[in-house]
C-alpha cells in the first residue's frame, strides 16, 4: 500500500524497540494489518543510548523475543552470558529479519487522539512530510526512559564542569581529564563507576537508596536460582507491595567481565570517594545528606535477604550446593561527608545517573492518571483500542526486559484480535 497524506489502518504501534517489535510478531501471524513507527532507528536506545562497554545485567538465556529465544533460535553460544551492547543489536536486527516487520523509520509521533467515532487519529511528521493514520487500535510501546531526570541546582554548577546523564555516557576519554563526580548507585550509576575506575579515573560516588543483589550464589547466577523458584513468575497482583512494586529501583550487579556483584564497600577500599544522597549544588560544591551508612546498610540487607532466600529453597528441596561463607562488611564510612569542593577535588565532570520518565505529551487520550503515569491492566486500558507494552511491571518483572515481553505481547495481541474480529464483523453487518 502506497502513503498517502491520510492512512487508515487496523493498528498503529508507537516505538521500533523489542516490546514494539514483539507485538508486530504476533499481529504479522494473525494477519492483522498494522504499522511500526519509530522515531530513530528501529532499537534505538541500545544503538545510541548505552556506554561503549554496557553489557545486560541478566544472562543471555533470558532473551526470549517471540519465537526468537536466544540459543534455541538465535544461536547464541553463551546461554550463560551477557550480551555487550553490540550483540544486543545484533539480536534485535536477526530477530527483524525473521519475520519482516511493517517498520517505518524516522517518524515522529506527534499526536494521538480519540475520534467521536471510536478510531484514533495518530499524527506524524517526517523527513518527506507530515503523514495521519487513522488507527482502530493503538499500541504505545515507546518505553519509559524519554526524559533523563536532572535536578534544578544543576544549574548553579560551574559551567566549566562538563555535565552529561547517563544516557549520554559513552566512555572515560569523552570527558575531559580530571576527577569526575557520578549521581546514582542504580545500575547504570554502579555500572559507570566501575568503567571510569578501570580507566584509572579518581571517582566520587553520591549513594542512593537502591538495593544490590547477589551475582553468583551456592554455585550458580543468583537470577537462575531466582527463576526456578518462581520469582519472575510473580505477577504485580500476587506481589506483597502491589502497585509499589512499579517504584522500587532495580538491584545492581553487573555482567561486565562474565559478571560479578557490586559491593561498594569494596570499591570504596579500593579509593572510590562515597558519599549519601546528593541534595544540593552551588557553582564550588555539591552537598550531600548523611544517610551513606544507611543507603550502604539498606542494600546489603536485600543482598543477604536474596541469599537467604535463595538458602531457604535449597533446603527446602534438598539441593546439593556448594556452601558460601556469611556476608561480612569490609568497610564502613568513618564519617558522613556533607560537601564536595570541586575545585580540591579537581572535579571536570558530572555524570548524572538517577534515572528517567516517560514522555506521553503526544498523548491526548484519557489513559494517564494525575501523576502522567498510564493507568491500565496489563496493559490494557479502559479506552478501548489503547494499550501500553513494554514497561516496567505491566505484569511480571520481566516485563519491561527481554524475559516477559514475548508473553505481554502475545496477550495484548489477543485482546487486539478479538476487538479486529469484533470490529470486521460489524462493517460486515453495515454492509
Amino acid at each position: 500500500m502506497t502513503d498517502t497524506k491520510t492512512r487508515t489502518i487496523p493498528v498503529v504501534i508507537v516505538g521500533g524497540g523489542q516490546a514494539g517489535l514483539s507485538a508486530s510478531y504476533h499481529l504479522c501471524r494473525s494477519n492483522i494489518e498494522h504499522v511500526v513507527l519509530e522515531r530513530y532507528r528501529f532499537a534505538h536506545q541500545w544503538r545510541e543510548n548505552r556506554w561503549d562497554s554496557f553489557c545486560l545485567v541478566t544472562p543471555n538465556w533470558q532473551c526470549r523475543l517471540p519465537g526468537f529465544s536466544y540459543g534455541a533460535d538465535y544461536g547464541g553460544a553463551d546461554p550463560n552470558g551477557f550480551m555487550l551492547k553490540d550483540e544486543i543489536v545484533d539480536y534485535l536486527e536477526a530477530f527483524v529479519k525473521s519475520f519482516d516487520p511493517p517498520l517505518k523509520e524516522g517518524v515522529t509521533v506527534t499526536d494521538v487522539r480519540r475520534r467521536d467515532d471510536g478510531r484514533f487519529v495518530v499524527e506524524t511528521e517526517t523527513e518527506e512530510g507530515d503523514l495521519t493514520y487513522v488507527a482502530e487500535q493503538v499500541v504505545i510501546a515507546s518505553g519509559g526512559y524519554d526524559i533523563p531526570v536532572i535536578p534544578p541546582y544543576a544549574a548553579e554548577i560551574d559551567p566549566a564542569i562538563v555535565q552529561i546523564q547517563a544516557g549520554d555516557y559513552r566512555n572515560p576519554d569523552q570527558l575531559p581529564d580530571g576527577s569526575v563526580l557520578v549521581v546514582g548507585s542504580g545500575q547504570s550509576g554502579v555500572q559507570i563507576m566501575e568503567d571510569l575506575k578501570i580507566a584509572g579515573r579518581q571517582v566520587h560516588l553520591a549513594v542512593g537508596s537502591a538495593p544490590r543483589s547477589p551475582r553468583e550464589y551456592r554455585g550458580r547466577d543468583a537470577t537462575d536460582w531466582l527463576y526456578d523458584m518462581g520469582h519472575y513468575a510473580l505477577t504485580i497482583r500476587d506481589h506483597p507491595l502491589g502497585e509499589a512494586v512499579k517504584e522500587k529501583t532495580n538491584h545492581y550487579m553487573t555482567g561486565r567481565d562474565g559478571g560479578h556483584e557490586i559491593d561498594l564497600r569494596k570499591f570504596a577500599l579500593e579509593g572510590v570517594r562515597l558519599y549519601g544522597s546528593m541534595t544540593g549544588a552551588s557553582r564550588t560544591e555539591a552537598t550531600f545528606a548523611s544517610d551513606l551508612e544507611k543507603n550502604l546498610d539498606d542494600a546489603d540487607a536485600s543482598y543477604v535477604g536474596i541469599r537467604e532466600v535463595i538458602d531457604r529453597y535449597i533446603a527446602e528441596n534438598g539441593i546439593d550446593a556448594p556452601e558460601e561463607p556469611r556476608f561480612q562488611k569490609v568497610w564502613r564510612p568513618q564519617t558522613e561527608p556533607a560537601a564536595l569542593d570541586f575545585a580540591r577535588e579537581k572535579i571536570s565532570a558530572v555524570v548524572w545517573a538517577i534515572g528517567f520518565r516517560p514522555d506521553y505529551s503526544w498523548l491526548n487520550v484519557d489513559v494517564l492518571n494525575d501523576r502522567g503515569r498510564p493507568v491500565f491492566d496489563r496493559g490494557v486500558c479502559e479506552v478501548e483500542g489503547i494499550y501500553f507494552l513494554g514497561l516496567g511491571w505491566l505484569n511480571t518483572w520481566g516485563s519491561g526486559r527481554f524475559l516477559g515481553v514475548a508473553e505481554d505481547a502475545e496477550y495484548l495481541c489477543g485482546h487486539i484480535e478479538a476487538l479486529h474480529r469484533r470490529n470486521r464483523a460489524s462493517l460486515s453487518k453495515v454492509s
